[in-house]
């Protein structure tokens, strides 16, 4: 799929986009033009279909990366007397915890290992032991290491408890399933740079119509205020501020092949053939995942590094790069790792590739596996 010399990055955003998708910025849009406003409105309808909130909920795209819709939905939509529980299995869950704290937002962490996952059963443990829990944030797939979070679980439990739930879905949202029918989840938090093949600059919330138009002057930031965002686009179709013009053009260009792909279940397929091929031909290298099987989520794979004392990741990383893949270092607090992502506009001969370029890099190295 890839054209060109350009090299593939096989991270977990920004990532590898097609060509359709790179000439969708080739053309300049005026943030008022009556055209380009429609793009955007285009752009939300097919985020909330994706994830079959039909009427209920509304999205409300934002400026920037992943993070400041994040820090829009919990700084918009989280009261002032409220607390949030947060399950802390990884780096993007800190950040999470450190958001709340400098919102000056009341919240509890349930401390997990990186590679465990929060249970549903821990999360209502968790609410029996601290009454004053009102919502919980959590992080869908951990990208630090590619853990998956049981979100379905965890929505019934908040819908059961009556607590608010707001998703981080950066890395999973369009490849694996979501349904807001389901009831449970308030707010969806994802990206354009990631499972939809766009490129970074665009964060978006989708959250419940009615708790976001209960949430007028609550939000604790002028620039990161999802009511007012909604409440501007609705009465005149345009953004507040100077949208990313060029990225939501492209992620128009993203949607349309994400369509006619198959949506999310090709999508997720695609994924999920990278992440088992990548697996299995590491392990023949001798690399061993981080994960178990039945936690790894397909967006991001992390292994373990060589035990080799010569090990240096930004050696392994140049000797890969000079081979046309971009990897990523490990986000882990423990051990040496390093990860590869399974996402992008890639095919799986690009997985096959990148494995061949990491036995040759690690043979021109003269390290043991």
């Amino acid at each position: 799929m890839i054209l060109g010399n350009d090299p593939v990055l096989l991270t977990p955003g920004p990532l590898t986009t097609s060509p359709a998708t790179r000439q969708a910025m080739l053309r300049d849009w005026g943030s008022w033009d009556a055209a380009f406003n429609r793009i955007t409105q285009s752009v939300c309808a097919d985020l909330v279909d994706i994830v079959h909130g039909g009427q209920a909920y509304v999205c409300v795209p934002m400026q920037g990366s992943g993070t400041f819709a994040v820090e829009a939905a919990l700084g918009s939509l989280v009261p002032a007397d409220a607390c949030v529980l947060v399950a802390n299995n990884g780096a993007y869950c800190e950040r999470m915890l450190r958001i709340l704290e400098r919102l000056g937002i009341a919240h509890v962490a349930l401390p997990l290992a990186e590679d465990q996952p929060v249970s549903a059963d821990m999360i209502e443990a968790a609410f029996a032991r601290e009454a004053r829990i009102t919502h919980v944030g959590l992080v869908h797939l951990e990208t630090s290491a590619g853990l998956l979070n049981p979100l379905d679980q965890i929505a019934a439990v908040c819908l059961r408890q009556g607590k608010r739930l707001i998703v981080d879905a950066m890395s999973s949202f369009g490849a694996l399933p979501i349904d807001l029918r389901l009831g449970g989840i308030d707010a969806l938090v994802s990206a354009s740079g990631k499972c939809l093949e766009g490129v970074p600059g665009l964060g978006f919330v989708i959250v419940r119509r009615a708790l976001l138009e209960a949430s007028g002057g609550r939000a604790r930031s002028l620039a990161l205020d999802l009511y007012d965002q909604y409440q501007y686009m609705r009465e005149t179709t345009r953004w507040r501020f100077t949208p990313p013009t060029h990225v939501v053009a492209a992620l128009r260009a993203a949607l349309d092949q994400f369509q006619a792909e198959g949506g999310q279940p090709a999508r997720g397929a695609r994924y999920e053939q990278h992440c088992a091929v990548l697996v299995r031909e590491m392990r023949r290298l001798g690399f061993v995942p981080f994960l178990p099987p039945e936690h790894q989520a397909p967006a991001i794979v992390t292994f373990h590094a060589p035990r080799d004392p010569a090990w240096q990741f930004d050696a392994f990383y140049q000797a890969v790069r000079a081979e046309g893949y971009v990897l990523y270092p490990g986000k882990l607090t423990r051990g040496e790792t390093f990860r590869v992502g399974c996402i992008g506009a890639i095919d799986v001969n690009e997985i096959h590739n990148v494995v061949a370029a990491i036995g040759r890099a690690i043979d021109s190295l003269g390290w043991r596996v």
